[in-house]
């Protein structure tokens, strides 16, 4: 897969989180499922931190996840993303740190299947590394879209569903 065709299935799923979070209320953003859960605030804050600290280190010459600690990677490329906790901030926060990271990753597609130490610290490519930053998002909407479920809202894939196949009879 080509860094271009990354970037726009990426886009896909950051638009449709971005949809899935307008859906909840303003209040909601402190909700947690569980004791043991990140509030919504939290599932967001952790999404833009990880594809900050993936973006910034795969689009390195000396690339390697396993060179700090993840903590020490979110001080070095993601620091203020937890200050941010009310709804349109987050969403702001999502827009922009997509619109870079397009930017960056864009401007660096001779990396795409460049090598580097994955998050294991075996031998990946920085291609991959980007591919499992959409799948590690995608994993965090099914997450939100379980709690919205529990704040008795219809997540917006669901709806938009419904309404294709109403259309479809």
């Amino acid at each position: 897969m080509s860094a271009q065709i990354g970037m726009k299935l990426w886009n896909d799923v950051r638009n449709g989180l971005i949809e899935e979070v307008d859906k909840l209320p303003d209040d909601q953003m402190s909700f947690r499922a569980t004791p043991d859960t990140r509030t919504i605030a939290e599932i967001l804050q952790h999404i833009v931190e990880t594809q900050k600290i993936l973006v910034g280190e795969t689009c390195r010459e000396d690339s390697n996840l396993m060179r700090q600690s993840f903590a020490a990677h979110g001080q070095e490329y993601a620091p203020g993303v937890r200050d941010v906790t009310d709804k349109q901030g987050l969403i702001e926060l999502l827009r922009s740190s997509m619109q870079t990271a397009q930017e960056t990753i864009l401007a660096r597609t001779d990396l795409w299947d460049a090598p580097m130490n994955g998050l294991t610290g075996q031998p990946t490519t920085k291609g991959a590394i980007l591919t499992f930053a959409a799948s590690h998002e995608m994993y965090h909407r099914g997450q939100l879209t379980v709690y919205q479920r529990l704040l008795s809202i219809e997540p917006a894939l669901t709806g938009k569903l419904k309404k294709l196949f109403a259309q479809a009879k």
